[in-house]
């Protein structure tokens, strides 16, 4: 059969490499990709990113079902165009999506559900905004309540910062209507995991466990970013947390959407803070896989992974038992120059090494023309290595990582660097 994968960075081309493996799919379209899915002949990229023209070529083409990967397209409703169309495709419909898209929608729903999460506020008005900065005090968190690609959070550790965050969003209007609305939050401290389930409406598949890293520089230091590397397990999602998170997090969100008419499908990832007692509360929820998460959640995955996808769609998840990779995989980011202000593109990639049983290479912001790859993005690659600890897995990463140059690459030096710093 063939399916379809809509999406263009790393997270797309780990579900498109993750589906490619399944003896029962003969080539995965990726829309429209990157360098990196262009390069494995299993997969084709097709350059449609308009929706009805996507909903003609999965027709035309008998495509058996389409993954959606990033959250403008599921903002979007493709999902709902799809489905009315009669066509299978995994992903939440526009109006779930909101959970992601309108960050004021997911604390308000979390607030009415009963589902542990910071201390907020909604504010339009500057004035009003820079009151509440004033009357709470640093650190806070300013966050944008639209979609900004992972740049619409700001962690303020100054009154100063908060101030200008504010000024940015709501007065500069510097993230347009993503901006427009601001919500801010009490900081939680702690240590931050990734959370991601599959989602059939009802039921409900954890995947593995994993941890990002969102700050650019070693430490943890300098700005967010979409996520500068990640790995699977994470240490800190013990048996007893996950089953926590599933109890007072993951249930009550599908539960409280289906009692607000909205059945959820799709990916579900929360972004949870976990304090020094072990309590989780929900930072943010995305409607989609995580990016890096996904790669090194995709190279720990064992089985058939478009027999899961089709067992989602059918509602069936309930039947469907995933097994894991034992070893531990860990994901670096390789970001271009100016990363995240503003990323340089065109920047000529070479000395990518083929995949191994211990390492492989995920494309995000690459395109190949002419025979040559070029940087076009922020995130240019993510690296993954495998292995039976953390440190191996490291190992191996960084190893890679050693072959491949492009002028102003720039990565952090420490993922995994909290697994490792934990008692055991």
């Amino acid at each position: 059969m063939k399916v379809l994968v809509v999406g263009s960075g790393g997270r797309e081309h780990a579900l498109a490499w993750k589906l490619a493996q399944s003896p029962r799919v003969q080539l995965v379209y990726v829309a429209p990709g990157n360098g990196g899915t262009a390069l494995d002949e299993r997969l084709r990229n097709v350059p449609i990113t308009d929706l009805a023209a996507l909903a003609d070529f999965v027709v035309k083409e008998g495509i058996a079902f389409t993954l959606v990967g990033p959250e403008a397209p599921l903002a979007a409703g493709i999902v709902n165009l799809f489905r009315s169309r009669g066509l299978k495709v995994f992903g939440p419909t526009q109006e779930a999506a909101q959970l992601e898209s309108s960050k004021d929608f997911a604390k308000a729903f979390m607030k009415r559900h009963g589902i542990p999460t910071a201390e907020y506020e909604t504010f339009t008005d500057a004035a009003a905004a820079h009151a509440y900065l004033d009357l709470k005090g640093a650190p806070i968190v300013v966050k944008a309540d639209g979609l900004a690609a992972g740049k619409g959070v700001v962690v303020a550790q100054s009154l100063e910062e908060a101030h200008q965050a504010v000024d940015s969003m709501l007065a500069d209007n510097t993230l347009g209507d993503a901006g427009a609305r601001v919500v801010i939050e009490e900081f939680l401290s702690g240590e931050e995991a990734s959370f991601i389930v599959m989602v059939d409406g009802k039921h409900v598949l954890p995947l593995a466990s994993s941890q990002d890293h969102k700050r650019l520089l070693d430490a943890d230091q300098g700005p967010n970013t979409g996520g500068m590397g990640a790995y699977s397990p994470a240490p800190i999602v013990t048996p007893q947390l996950h089953a926590r998170v599933m109890r007072e997090i993951i249930q009550p969100t599908v539960r409280g959407m289906e009692k607000e008419g909205i059945r959820y499908t799709g990916f579900l990832y929360a972004g949870l803070m976990i304090d020094a007692q072990g309590n989780p509360k929900t930072l943010e929820f995305n409607c989609r896989m995580g990016d890096p998460e996904t790669q090194p959640i995709m190279a720990r995955l064992k089985g058939d992974f478009s027999k899961v996808v089709e067992q989602a769609i059918a509602g069936e998840l309930d039947s469907v038992e995933l097994s894991w990779d034992r070893r531990t995989a860990l994901g670096v980011v390789l970001a271009a120059h100016g990363y995240p202000e503003a990323p340089r593109k065109g920047d000529l990639i070479s000395g990518i090494p083929a995949e191994t049983e211990t390492a492989l290479t995920f494309h995000a912001g690459t395109t190949l023309a002419d025979e040559k790859l070029t940087t076009t993005g922020g995130r240019v690659l993510c690296v993954v290595g495998l292995a039976d600890s953390v440190r191996g897995a490291q190992s191996a990463a960084y190893e890679t990582i050693n072959r491949i140059e492009f002028d102003g690459m720039q990565y952090r030096r420490d993922i995994g660097y909290r697994a490792l710093n934990r008692k055991h």
